[in-house]
């Protein structure tokens, strides 16, 4: 036996949507009702184990042992219930099976460009036999509580007994998924996954097995802070507006309006924009919406869900979640857009909202929705006696984006250890910058320029980045992005020695290579292949046209909507990608590098440890600053610091 394709249904009365598979399968309600699976290959075998069907024993023993490759499509899902399953039953002695003899077809759909979905990849690859339609109603029907009522007896769960014709279709349902995954995997055998990239998907998994603490007292007494709060708040906004539901975005219109304010939305940007002009009455009124529009909370709440018994939150991080860079995407928590940190007694602003002290807070600071915001960071903390080390890497994507480039003059800043926003605004502006003294005031608009303008962007990226909330003229946008790319001339070559490689390699179906940085055309895809030896992947590549009339790349992918369509590309975008696909490379290869302490999270370009008190910080930052041996001449660096709680520095 070498390897073995599976697929489970299964029962919970946890909303895995919630809470996660690690949660989910933690519930004493728990159970496995059917197991599905081939051996080699070979005709699918379903084991209805809800009618007392026992799973094979060498199909057991098989499960436990790290020299049988098992393939699921999702197969944390899978690992995880099976490690309950096995636990059970006395086979398992470690709390998860390890994660290092399980391959994913998930993750290989995400690594060929396509969809996050079983139904989805089978639709877009055209299999013969699809995915079953009928399965979500059969998984509703099955795998959740149901409501009790007359029709039904008065039962809270529905047994195959109670519906003997919707179970044999739900174990067809259950033996086509695996004929489904297998037929995927048939399909992809030309494109295989580096064996590299299975260790960091099985570094992830341990990751996620190892979750990170949560301070539940911190947790619970947010929510019920919250709540007094947004109490006080509601009716602060009744009784300053007469209405019945101020949080009503209609009738908080309606009522604006009255007072001669006319509005489209009532969204964040929206409402500081009225703000500005606003008089006392309504800018009160604003403020209080503003502060009730705070959605703090649900990251709590969030963090509830989620946690398991021994305050660990797992299974927050999806390998591979972004599938046009491979990036690490959040799940649950969403750890990937954690509100920043900046009051300065942020300890004793931490004290009293586990103490649940609402009356101080209300009376110490300005906004209590603001300060619970602030405090969402420092829910993660380390286990009794250990330490978190937060390190992340400096500019990580302006390094790599000037090394791709050759743009020398950025590399020597880097290398002097420079900050590169002043630098840029000497650049652009032919003077002095300095942080904090001479020219310094200009260093914001070398920060705007920077984040803006490195893919290509111009007004609407610097006005989206936040130019003229910071004070910027309307006129001065266009002269910025000039300035910015007259400063930075190879970066704006890379843009295009990109575009007219992809063009090439699409129309002629053949290799390109520039800038170290190779482009595909093969069996209807194009991939771009970084110097980590990893591949993106754009489906069904094609020269379209622009807006504009002139020549566009074209490929089919998932737009914000995730919809499966056809989406138009050009260089600098293309940069944007193979930027933020090598950055994250270089995060894996210091994943691997520090694999030996204890990961439990890592956000964006930083990684958070938790470690012995006696660990030392340099240590980390320094090997976190090592170059990968594919990139040489790259300059990393690292920085960071220890805390007792999880923080923004």
């Amino acid at each position: 036996m070498n390897t073995i394709s599976i697929d489970i249904e299964t029962f919970s009365d946890v909303d895995i949507s919630k809470c996660g598979s690690y949660k989910y399968a933690e519930s004493p309600n728990f159970e496995i009702l059917l197991f599905a699976y081939a051996v080699d290959g070979s005709e699918v075998q379903v084991v209805d184990l809800a009618n007392g069907e026992p799973i094979p024993q060498e199909i057991l023993e098989a499960l436990t042992d790290d020299k049988v490759i098992k393939w699921a499509f999702n197969a944390n899902f899978e690992r995880i219930c099976l490690s309950r399953y096995l636990s059970d039953l006395g086979f398992l002695r470690t709390a998860f099976l390890s994660p290092e003899s399980w391959r994913c077809t998930m993750v290989w759909a995400a690594y060929m460009g396509l969809p996050l979905a079983l139904a989805a990849v089978g639709s877009v690859l055209g299999l013969e036999e699809q995915k079953m339609t009928e399965g979500k109603a059969l998984i509703r029907f099955f795998c959740s509580p149901c409501a009790a009522t007359k029709t039904n007896g008065g039962r809270t769960r529905n047994l195959p007994c109670h519906a003997p014709d919707k179970w044999a279709i739900f174990k067809a349902y259950n033996k086509r998924d695996v004929e489904v995954e297998m037929t995927i995997q048939q399909r992809f055998s030309k494109f295989p996954v580096p064996d590299f990239l299975w260790d960091e998907y099985h570094l992830d998994q341990e990751i996620n097995d190892r979750g990170i603490r949560i301070d539940m007292e911190l947790v619970d007494n947010a929510i019920a802070v919250d709540a007094r709060s947004r109490e006080e708040l509601t009716e602060r906004m009744k009784r300053l507006t007469g209405l019945d539901n101020p949080n009503s975005v209609q009738q908080m219109k309606g009522w604006l309006s009255q007072h001669g304010v006319e509005t489209d939305s009532l969204d964040k940007k929206a409402v500081l924009e009225l703000l500005k002009n606003a008089p006392s009455e309504l800018s009160e009124a604003l403020s209080l919406r503003q502060q009730l529009a705070k959605s703090s909370v649900k990251k709590y709440i969030a963090m509830k869900n989620v946690t398991s018994a021994d305050h660990r939150a797992r299974g927050t991080f999806r390998f591979y979640g972004a599938n046009r860079t491979g990036r690490f995407s959040s799940k649950n928590i969403q750890l990937q857009n954690l509100p920043q940190n900046h009051l300065a007694d942020i300890e004793y602003a931490r004290a009293l909202v586990r103490q649940g002290d609402f009356e101080s807070l209300n009376i110490l600071y300005d906004s209590v929705p603001d300060v619970l915001s602030q405090l969402i960071r420092t829910a993660f903390i380390p286990k009794e006696g250990r330490k978190f080390i937060v390190a992340d890497f400096s500019a990580i994507e302006a390094r790599v984006l000037s090394w791709l480039a050759k743009e020398q003059w950025r590399m020597d800043v880097f290398a002097n250890d420079g900050d590169i926003y002043c630098a840029t605004a000497s650049r652009m502006f032919h003077c002095n910058v300095v942080k904090h003294g001479e020219n310094g005031h200009l260093r914001q608009n070398g920060k705007q320029a920077e984040l803006a303008c490195g893919y290509g962007g111009s007004v609407g990226a610097l006005k989206a980045f936040g130019a003229l909330e910071s004070g910027m003229k309307e006129d001065e946008l266009k002269p910025l992005v000039d300035a910015w790319r007259a400063a930075n001339p190879h970066i704006v070559d890379f843009w295009w020695a990109m575009d007219r490689a992809a063009k090439e390699c699409i129309k002629e179906r053949s290799k390109t290579v520039t800038h170290g940085i190779q482009f595909i055309c093969q069996s209807g895809m194009m991939f771009i292949e970084l110097p980590s030896g990893r591949r993106l992947a754009y489906a069904k590549p094609r020269i379209g046209e622009n807006k504009f009339g002139g020549e566009s790349i074209t490929y089919m992918g998932l737009n914000t909507a995730k919809k499966w369509v056809r989406i138009e590309s050009y260089g600098p975008k293309l940069v944007e990608n193979i930027t933020q696909a090598i950055s994250r490379d270089i995060l894996c290869y210091a994943m691997q590098s520090l694999r030996h302490m204890d990961i439990v999270a890592h956000v964006h370009d930083e990684l958070i440890i938790e470690c012995e008190a006696s660990a030392s910080l340099s240590a980390v930052c320094e090997q976190m600053a090592r170059t990968p041996p594919w990139a040489k001449g790259l300059l990393l660096r690292a920085d960071g610091f220890a805390c007792s709680f999880y923080q923004k520095d």
